[in-house]
């Protein structure tokens, strides 16, 4: 089950106000520019922000994600036609061969499930043409990002469009070894209405991801910081 930032249809609405700043984006952008993709799957696709902007260069886009209030929240942005959207994940693609597969942001932590991960990885491959790219991201664990996972870090009040102002922060429950659970709080103005989203996080270390991709037949090419974290992040570029 997705959590309830991404299926809950009142949070997936205001989740890009919540976060605007998607500069995380531009290194994909120049990658698949780079590779010279015309057919890309972006796995974990969410409220299609990427998707969509790989669409406005004229890509042929396939975004994936098992929320369906985020896709709805994708499809109904101008230019969502231009995307072919799927609800599911990637262990059940149907026939694609694409030239990159992509999972930006948290959408490969997100996926905490061992057999899950590794059918991920397999479905990935199988939608990728002979020679073709998959590139995703996850965070660094030397880095412990979680321990600034509080309030008094996190606090925060967006002005949503159409909705009013909404007071967001973040509190850190659990951490159980690679797993990293943490609540975010939403409480919207107008009603009073406070909704929050549980989420586990699944840190890998960097040996572990490159036997994975070993073990699901890929070629890893590289292992790249973050443009805009650097050290703090690990990106995987590997090939069919």
């Amino acid at each position: 089950m997705p959590d309830e930032i991404f299926h809950d249809r009142r949070l997936a609405s205001i989740y890009d106000s919540l976060d605007p700043d998607r500069s995380d984006l531009d290194a994909y952008l120049r990658l698949a520019e780079q590779l010279g993709a015309r057919r890309v799957l972006d796995i974990g696709c969410g409220t299609g922000v990427f998707a969509l902007l790989l669409a406005q260069r004229g890509t042929e886009v396939v975004g994936v994600d098992p929320a369906l209030a985020s896709l709805e929240v994708a499809r109904a942005k101008p230019g969502g036609d231009r995307v072919r959207w799927i609800h599911g994940d990637a262990t059940a693609l149907p026939p694609l061969q694409v030239d990159l597969a992509t999972m930006t942001a948290n959408a490969a932590q997100q996926i905490v499930d061992a057999d899950a991960w590794r059918g991920t990885l397999r479905g990935a491959c199988e939608a990728l043409r002979p020679g073709a790219a998959f590139v995703f991201e996850t965070r660094d664990p030397a880095a412990r990002a979680w321990e600034k996972w509080n309030r008094a870090d996190s606090y925060g009040v967006t002005d949503v469009p159409g909705v009013g102002e909404v007071e967001s922060w973040v509190e850190l429950t659990d951490v159980d070894g690679p797993l990293v659970s943490f609540r975010w709080h939403y409480v919207f103005r107008v009603d009073g209405q406070e909704l929050t989203s549980d989420s586990t996080l699944r840190f890998r270390e960097r040996e572990e991801v490159e036997a994975d991709l070993t073990a699901e037949g890929y070629t890893l090419s590289e292992v790249r910081d973050a443009p805009d974290r650097p050290g703090r992040e690990f990106v995987f570029v590997a090939h069919r």
